[in-house]
């Protein structure tokens, strides 16, 4: 059955994903505040998030389309960080993840406007950082990449590559889990996209996933709210 997908994003990370998966779909970015509630977990947030997301566009889709929303938070010993105020916190926020791992939540929402139906599911990585050097903290501020990424880094960032040892799933924290969106719309709409998802994200990312299998064997983590 052909479906259409609505992003409720302007990620061109999330876009470039999204596009191999080879359904058709349009981009219109939620204006949501994005404030951290008061007591609220980093899991609970992000979940909040990308659901407040998907449903704030669930009007405007077309007939037969379903809506995704998505958000990303990078977590360290507690701390969510989010994107850099400016280059001294950039600064601060890389200084205090090299060296050690840390943890990156991305949620997935995906509403079927008509029911109102949502689901949704969450992709929990450990991400470990380099012993990278001052000077190349300098270097990658002064590039201005860190800028608009939550925790101040792209892990797809060929100059300052900044992971080592990594062994999860590398499109979750660029922020949209592939396999995860791909085993939602199967399990919960019965849906499936044109590409082969998994061969095509990997290709895409130069990586050979250890954690596909899993994540695609695995349904209980996707939890269905009506």
């Amino acid at each position: 059955m052909a479906f259409e997908i609505l992003l409720a994003s302007n990620s061109p990370r999330r876009r470039q994903l999204l596009g191999w998966t080879g359904i058709s779909y349009a981009v219109s970015p939620a204006d949501l505040d994005e404030s951290l509630r008061i007591g609220e977990n980093p899991v609970d947030y992000v979940r909040r998030l990308a659901q407040e997301k998907a449903h704030a566009l669930a009007g405007s889709a077309q007939a037969g389309a379903l809506v995704l929303g998505s958000d990303t938070v990078v977590v360290d010993h507690g701390e969510i960080l989010g994107k850099p105020a400016d280059a001294a916190d950039a600064d601060r926020m890389l200084r205090q993840l090299r060296g050690h791992s840390h943890t990156v939540y991305t949620a997935i929402a995906v509403v079927e406007p008509l029911s109102g139906r949502t689901a949704v599911d969450l992709c929990s990585i450990q991400v470990p950082m380099r012993e990278y050097s001052d000077t190349e903290i300098e270097a990658y501020i002064a590039s201005g990449d860190p800028l608009d990424k939550a925790g101040a880094y792209a892990i797809q960032s060929a100059e300052f590559h900044p992971v080592e040892q990594f062994a999860g799933c590398y499109a979750g924290v660029m922020g949209m889990p592939l396999c995860h969106l791909l085993r939602t719309v199967r399990a919960e709409y019965g849906l499936d996209f044109p590409a082969d998802v998994p061969s095509a994200c990997q290709a895409g990312l130069r990586y050979s996933c250890p954690v596909t299998k899993t994540i695609l064997e695995e349904q209980k983590s996707t939890r269905v709210e009506e």
